[in-house]
């Protein structure tokens, strides 16, 4: 067929460009490749699908297991004391070491109070009834004192009642667990001459004991009450000797250092 005999559409019609051949090829392929997406699995069939596991049982500790537990809590709180005393004196001798300079350490202005006030306990009630005295440094330079729990009752009345000292308001009474024994702690306050001061009673772990107060500051009842509550301190002549805080039935102390619940999720 010649030219001039061939339709008029072939005619008319222009001649694909390699370049253009090429670009129908590209989409041609990109459309084999496009697959429809399986469905992700659902978040509830992913859940069910999951093996069950079986919740741990507790079991209970046995009286052996139970006095191991107490045994290995006694030798930690000594280790702990140990390990304590020796940090300390290796502190002092690092101070007191040769070449050291000596510093003279300017005493507290509370201590003639600090004086005063195991002066008036000796001569009123007994030589030997302050354990210990000290000021505080870390609490504002408060004077502090240790008795002995047998004397505290005579020692009590003389703090409120002397005229020097009329500490009459008992601001706060706290236990403590101080590992080799326990202690409740006094911080008094008189109102007419804003004077503070802190008092500690010490008291053995195996069987806590110290006269109860609330007859003196009567402040002291439920604040008694919670040191026997997480502490186990019995406070002797109370009125109400029982907890205030935890059931009635509850085991144990929850502020011992040595406390562990019966039923750990507790």
């Amino acid at each position: 067929m010649s030219e001039e005999n061939k339709p008029e559409d072939d005619q008319d019609k222009p001649a694909e460009t390699p370049a253009l051949e090429e670009v129908k090829q590209a989409e041609a392929a990109e459309i084999e490749e496009v697959k429809p997406l399986e469905a992700a699995p659902s978040a509830e069939a992913s859940v069910n699908s999951a093996p069950e596991t079986e919740a741990p049982v507790l079991q209970k500790q046995t009286p052996e297991e139970k006095a191991a537990k107490v045994k290995a809590a006694a030798e930690a709180r000594e280790a702990r004391a140990i390990a304590r005393a020796a940090e300390k004196a290796a502190e002092e001798s690092t101070i007191g070491g040769e070449g050291a300079p000596e510093t003279v350490k300017e005493p507290s202005v509370n201590q003639p109070l600090l004086d005063r006030i195991v002066q008036l306990l000796k001569e009123n009630v007994s030589p030997d009834v302050v354990e210990e005295a000290y000021i505080n440094e870390k609490d504002s330079d408060l004077p502090t004192v240790v008795l002995q729990g047998e004397h505290w009752l005579a020692c009590a009345n003389i703090l409120k009642n002397h005229t020097e000292l009329k500490l009459n308001y008992l601001r706060n009474l706290t236990g403590t667990d101080q590992e080799t024994h326990l202690e409740a702690v006094y911080h008094l306050v008189s109102l007419s001459t804003k004077r503070d001061y802190c008092i500690k009673v010490k008291t053995n772990r195996e069987q806590p004991s110290i006269p109860s107060v609330t007859g003196i500051w009567p402040t002291a009842n439920w604040n008694e009450r919670e040191a026997y509550d997480l502490l186990g301190i019995d406070f002797s002549g109370h009125p109400n000797m029982t907890r205030i805080m935890m059931p009635d039935d509850w085991v144990g102390y929850p502020l011992r250092k040595d406390y562990e619940p019966l039923d750990p999720e507790v």
